[in-house]
């Protein structure tokens, strides 16, 4: 069987340290093999406050990455794909056989979910039905990449889910009063309403089960995601194992490029 190859674009600075770690080391795990894409073909760093608790004060144990996530980062960073990435330029989507979009919130994310060529790719993946997983501030930015054919967002049609607002606005309002607008990548809007806007049905924003505890691999049943076709979307942190070991389902029995 051929080696599945998939990519994972991610910011200069500011990507979330848990949704890049742990799926792209479980990825990793399962022989997949992991190529990294940052704007300038130079290797990214991660949002330290969310790596470190950093700034977080009292809510350091509810905000902040988890041990096992925080491991799984700094393995991930150690490793020759990370450390070597490609360029947002030099992507070439027929050379993958899926793609992973992991979250952050900080401002830095900007240019990332704002990538014109990000976003190009994204829609040259939907339209070969090729896997599509996003998570958290990810999700944005498949909602931003339009179909040619019809002039509206890949997903119009599909079923999601994406950072909610209550969670969204429970992180800003947590930690406003030191930290500002930190957890509001855009404060004039939030991940699930610019999301909802971009769907046919807004019925088909699909916001899951309280989102209290988040997953582990012996409480799978903690996280959640949805899963439409060839696209897979996923929450929070709280929500990675049980989406990374479907989108992994979901690659292997993908077709090989």
């Amino acid at each position: 069987m051929a080696i599945k190859r998939i990519l994972v674009p991610v910011p200069s600075n500011g990507c979330d340290p848990s949704e890049v770690g742990i799926p792209c080391k479980l990825m990793m795990e399962a022989g997949i093999e992991v190529v990294f894409a940052t704007p300038n073909g130079e290797k990214a760093s991660t949002d330290t406050i969310m790596l470190t608790g950093a700034k977080l004060g009292i809510w350091k144990s509810v905000l902040a990455a988890r041990k096992d996530a925080v491991e799984a980062y700094l393995e991930i960073e150690k490793s020759h794909a990370f450390s070597n990435p490609i360029s947002y330029n030099d992507i070439k989507k027929e050379d993958y056989d899926g793609i992973y979009l992991p979250g952050g919130h900080d401002k830095p994310v900007k240019e990332y979910l704002e990538s014109k060529k990000l976003q190009n790719c994204i829609a040259g993946f939907f339209s070969e039905t090729k896997p599509v997983g996003a998570i958290c501030h990810g999700v944005v930015l498949v909602a931003r990449s339009i179909n040619e054919a019809t002039g509206k967002s890949v997903i119009y049609q599909y079923k999601t889910t994406s950072l909610l607002n209550k969670q969204e606005l429970l992180g800003y309002n947590m930690t406003r009063l030191w930290m500002g607008d930190y957890y509001l990548t855009y404060p004039e809007i939030t991940v699930e309403s610019e999301v909802t806007s971009v769907l046919e049905n807004k019925e088909n924003f699909i916001k899951g089960p309280p989102s209290i505890f988040r997953d582990s691999p012996s409480k799978m049943n903690r996280g959640f995601f949805v899963k439409d076709r060839n696209y897979i979307s996923a929450r929070w942190p709280g929500d990675l194992y049980n989406f990374a070991a479907e989108f992994i389902k979901m690659i292997l029995a993908a077709k090989s490029i």
